[in-house]
């Protein structure tokens, strides 16, 4: 399997969140980390410098690429925390709930394969909930 850019690193999650700044993103952290362990289940791994990863999966694409990568995670940047909510693939209703999420979740911006949201207090963190455990439902239903 080709090494991905993006792997698992023997990094203490608890010793990044320490030493996240400015101190408002290492508070919203812990916020993150206590509600993605609480929906999913998972401790969590590092994934690289800077992400936060609970469950991971393995699988080959059509192309025969295979990737190792985490199913659901979020990054405490100093800008905005990039939230990766879903790794698998998406029904037609998995995509109408994550509208109806969206439309509910108050102030972010979306990349393509990650939400972005500058602190916490922007949104409301029962539709967070929400999201992720759709996100997991999906990872688990879709990946191996």
């Amino acid at each position: 399997m080709a090494e991905g850019k993006t792997t698992i690193t023997e990094v203490a999650v608890e010793e990044f969140i320490a030493g996240v700044e400015p101190p408002a993103k290492r508070e919203d952290a812990l916020v993150l980390d206590a509600l993605f362990r609480k929906v999913t289940g998972e401790a969590p791994k590092m994934w690289g410098p800077t992400i936060i990863g609970y469950g991971e999966y393995s699988t080959t694409y059509d192309s025969g690429r295979k990737v190792h990568s985490l199913r659901i995670g979020f990054s405490p940047r100093k800008a905005k925390h990039s939230l990766y909510l879903s790794a698998g693939c998406r029904t037609p209703e998995d995509e109408a709930r994550l509208k109806s999420a969206l439309d509910r979740l108050g102030k972010f911006s979306q990349g393509s394969s990650c939400l972005y949201v500058n602190k916490l207090a922007d949104i409301d963190l029962a539709v967070l909930e929400e999201m992720i455990a759709d996100g997991w439902a999906a990872s688990l239903r879709d990946l191996p």
